[in-house]
């Protein structure tokens, strides 16, 4: 881990932001941001937010953003909100307003200099 950034308590369910974030896991850090903004939903914003905060603190540490994917993002369940609603014949209803810890883990993968599966294929062409 590189760097990490957790936002905690934001106002969402943990299962909207899962939705989310199943499209980043994984990808380099470019790549997520062009998803994140390709995406009609509302978790978007809370989660670009923490992203860029994971970006800087990595930046701080001098690591190229290039160099930066997303080994881990997970969108844990906080404290529920409880409040009653009026319900039929005088009955309270329950309402579970939810609320949703966002943490993001990055790390950084630098290309290597000589990939030896590249060799292979240049070597082939070399002898046709």
């Amino acid at each position: 881990m590189v760097a990490k950034a957790v936002a905690k308590y934001i106002r969402i369910s943990p299962r909207k932001v899962r939705y989310v974030i199943d499209h980043l896991r994984g990808k380099s850090v470019l790549d997520a941001e062009k998803v994140l903004m390709g995406i009609n939903k509302r978790a978007k914003y809370p989660v670009y937010k923490v992203l860029k905060s994971a970006v800087s603190n990595a930046l701080n540490k001098n690591i190229p953003l290039e160099a930066l994917y997303i080994s881990k993002i997970t969108a844990d369940p906080g404290p529920v909100w409880k409040r009653w609603r009026a319900g039929t014949m005088g009955r309270a209803m329950p309402i579970r307003k939810r609320t949703v810890h966002i943490s993001v883990e990055l790390e950084a993968k630098f290309p290597d200099v000589q990939d030896s599966s590249h060799e292979s294929i240049l070597k082939e062409g070399e002898q046709e």
